[in-house]
């Protein structure tokens, strides 16, 4: 594996998906100085993608029936496609980056430094 020197801090926010708490990523973000920050469970407000998936579904999906995949596909490509014009204002506001403020709360992650690997026992501290 090639090493990579990092010169600043690095802060990855993840939402909390099974996958994204696994050993080998967390031991690969420690070798590499980056900070994992997980995402409040329950929180698609603070995820973009989770915003602009709910507007898509709300212009496309709701109260709308599709004869084939076709044409399902069709009305979400078509939809994102248009978005930048035909929805710009709604999604300036929708999508914008001036979230609520909350404090840095981090779970305390299993990692080599001896932090409790049962993960049924994660502790919670403020950074």
């Amino acid at each position: 594996m090639t090493v990579f020197s990092i010169l600043i801090p690095i802060t990855l926010v993840l939402d909390n998906a099974r996958y994204q708490k696994c050993r080998i990523v967390q031991e690969l973000a420690e070798s590499l100085g980056i900070e994992l920050l997980y995402l409040p469970p329950y929180s698609p407000n603070l995820n973009l993608i989770e915003r602009l998936w709910k507007f898509v579904k709300k212009k496309c999906l709701y109260a709308k029936y599709y004869e084939d995949f076709t044409q399902f596909s069709a009305a979400i490509s078509g939809c994102l496609e248009d978005a930048n014009v035909k929805y710009k204002e709604e999604l300036d506001s929708l999508l914008t980056l001036r979230f609520q403020r909350f404090d840095k709360w981090c779970a305390a992650i299993p990692n080599s430094n001896g932090i409790n690997r049962d993960r049924k026992t994660l502790t919670y501290r403020k950074l």
